[in-house]
């Protein structure tokens, strides 16, 4: 077996780094747990928003309430709310992931998302009396 020179290792070496680059620029990105969740479908988060009961404290638009504050518009990551939905604080019960599931939660998350945020104050006439 014939040794290789310096010359020959550093190209094997500078090869095996392009090879491997280029399967990485090819192979699809896995997506993060948190992102793949929050892959939810908007509609089906507005018929679940209402079976669950969240528009009885949030509104329909999750514009807030009485009882529930406005989430609608307000960028919050699945993950808090996630989170939040689990272990609240205040008045709003949990919802175990046996009584809401992930996959539910990610829809109610995407319809949650498509709701605009409200405008700003200065934008509204009436406010500017």
């Amino acid at each position: 077996m014939k040794a290789l020179s310096v010359s020959g290792l550093v190209f094997v070496v500078a090869l095996g780094v392009a090879v491997s680059t280029r399967a990485q620029e090819q192979a699809p990105a896995a997506k993060p747990a948190a992102q793949a969740a929050s892959a939810g479908d908007a509609e089906t988060g507005k018929k679940l928003w209402s079976s669950y009961g969240c528009w009885q404290c949030h509104g329909y638009e999750a514009q807030g309430g009485a009882a529930g504050p406005r989430i609608a518009g307000r960028n919050l990551t699945l993950a808090y709310i996630t989170g939040y939905v689990r272990k609240p604080t205040n008045q709003m019960p949990p919802y175990t992931e046996k009584v809401l599931p992930n996959t539910d939660l990610a829809h109610i998350y995407a319809y949650v998302q498509s709701r605009p945020a409200p405008p700003a104050a200065a934008s509204i006439p009436l406010l500017q009396k």
